[in-house]
């Protein structure tokens, strides 16, 4: 089992960059893909940043790539998805997930095929002038 906590959300201005952290405890994240959700008011949940802890691939959908970056770092078991280029529409509460990597791949949690076993508790992202 993993505990995930999330932090570094914010208030940012359109067009400012800010760095969430998925921190884990429980297991090494290598043994997971690692994903960021968000959600807004109103709006489905969204996959916006994966990545696969055995292997480091990722996957973006269009909406977010080439602005948001996620990476992880085995030593502090922990994922960051660094943001830049930050819109209005990526106000949203910001979650981290993760799936036992043998059952999933980046793309597949990031297109929401199957709900991941573990969430953190999500953090708020307010893009605003």
């Amino acid at each position: 089992q993993v505990h995930l906590v999330e932090s570094g959300g914010g208030l940012v201005q359109p067009g400012g960059s800010l760095r969430l952290s998925c921190a884990a405890s429980g297991r090494a994240l290598d043994h997971y893909v690692i994903g960021w959700f968000r959600q807004a008011p109103g709006k489905e949940r969204e996959g916006v940043s994966c990545i696969s802890g055995n292997n480091n691939s990722t996957y973006y959908p269009d909406s977010v790539k080439g602005r948001f970056t996620i990476t992880g770092d085995s030593d502090r078991n922990t994922v960051y998805l660094q943001m830049h280029g930050l819109k209005p529409e990526d106000t949203a509460v910001y979650y981290c997930a993760a799936q036992w990597v043998r059952i999933t791949t980046a793309q597949a949690m990031c297109e929401k095929e199957g709900e991941p076993d573990y969430w953190g508790q999500g953090t708020q992202v307010t893009v605003s002038s």
